[in-house]
């Protein structure tokens, strides 16, 4: 086995790993749905329907798989149980697909401009600083050239924790003083980034929704005030989420999508729960494609997200 095979398989044995609990949760449920059934009927469905919903997939996303499953029993006239957990991982990645969610493969970046420009957005306690700082690195490990931007200056920790992941990473973090304008930090940084010829741009941002309206505002003026500096930015307008709060993420997903226009999210933390489900949902139900999964606290644990692999290891049970 090459080297990219050796590293593919030991990608894929972290997935497993981080959504074990995830799968172990819904293997169990669903032997006790199918228990003492030899095809898939009414009662079969009903009881898949509860599954899911129980494994955080989310009320709209279950009725939409359970209605696939039945056009397919509806076809197929006979579906043993046995081929259920096969038809399951069919139906979820096609829906996966058709939010847009690609298999990504690589770290490679758009190459027809520089720096690529990702906002990062999302609440306090998440893993927004994390994420950010995981990202650098794998972007840093791929051969790009990386700038941070620390404008999520609500927070003194929030800076701290920026330039503590730029150090260990090596790479610049742009900052200005606690209460400063997030504005001018962000102009500061993309323009730093464009004079020194950076790859790429990762921008911090304030992590609260109490009020909305001035998150709005703030997210509105650092987007203005980018777009000065390069008329493209942002490239990605990244959410990230805590996946081990189940639908309370959703919740956050919809209003953090009310209040600026999300591109990409990445769901965290999902290593140690059972709700690994609440991916689908969010997914389909804001179609927005999700981009990174973070499966542990080492820096190498944050992935790039490839649907069909995360279907196989969420059913790795089966």
């Amino acid at each position: 086995m090459g080297l990219f095979g050796l590293f593919n398989k030991k990608k894929k044995e972290t997935l497993d790993k981080g959504l074990e609990r995830s799968s172990q949760n819904l293997f169990t449920k669903l032997t006790k749905a199918i228990a003492g059934k030899s095809k898939v009927d009414d009662e079969v469905l009903d009881e898949l329907e509860e599954v899911l919903i129980t494994s955080d997939v989310g009320v709209d996303t279950t009725i939409k798989v359970i209605e696939r499953i039945e056009a397919r029993v509806a076809r197929d006239k006979y579906v043993s149980t046995s081929e259920l957990h096969h038809i399951l991982r069919d139906e979820i990645a096609s829906l996966l697909a058709e939010n847009n969610t690609e298999d990504n493969e690589d770290w490679d970046l758009p190459s027809d401009h520089r720096p690529y420009v990702i906002l990062v957005v999302g609440v306090n306690g998440v893993g927004k600083t994390t994420t950010i700082g995981k990202l650098a690195y794998q972007f840093k490990k791929a051969g790009k050239k990386v700038y941070l931007g620390a404008a999520d200056t609500f927070r003194a920790a929030a800076v701290e924790q920026l330039c503590i992941w730029g150090e260990r990473v090596g790479v610049p973090v742009i900052k200005q003083q606690m209460g400063s304008d997030p504005a001018s930090v962000a102009f500061d940084t993309l323009s730093s980034a464009k004079a020194n010829q950076a790859d790429v741009v990762i921008i911090d941002t304030a992590g609260r929704l109490h009020n909305k309206v001035g998150l709005m505002n703030e997210l509105k003026k650092i987007k203005d005030v980018m777009k000065k500096v390069l008329p493209s930015a942002p490239d990605e307008v990244l959410l990230v989420l805590d996946g081990s709060t189940g639908q309370n993420a959703f919740e956050q997903a919809k209003q953090f999508s009310a209040v600026t226009n999300i591109t990409s999210m990445a769901i965290t933390k999902l290593d140690g729960t059972a709700k690994g489900g609440v991916v689908i949902g969010i997914s389909d139900q804001l179609k927005v494609p999700v981009k990174y999964i973070g499966l542990g606290e080492g820096m190498e644990d944050l992935q790039l997200f490839n649907r069909r692999q995360f279907v196989d290891s969420l059913f790795s049970n089966q």
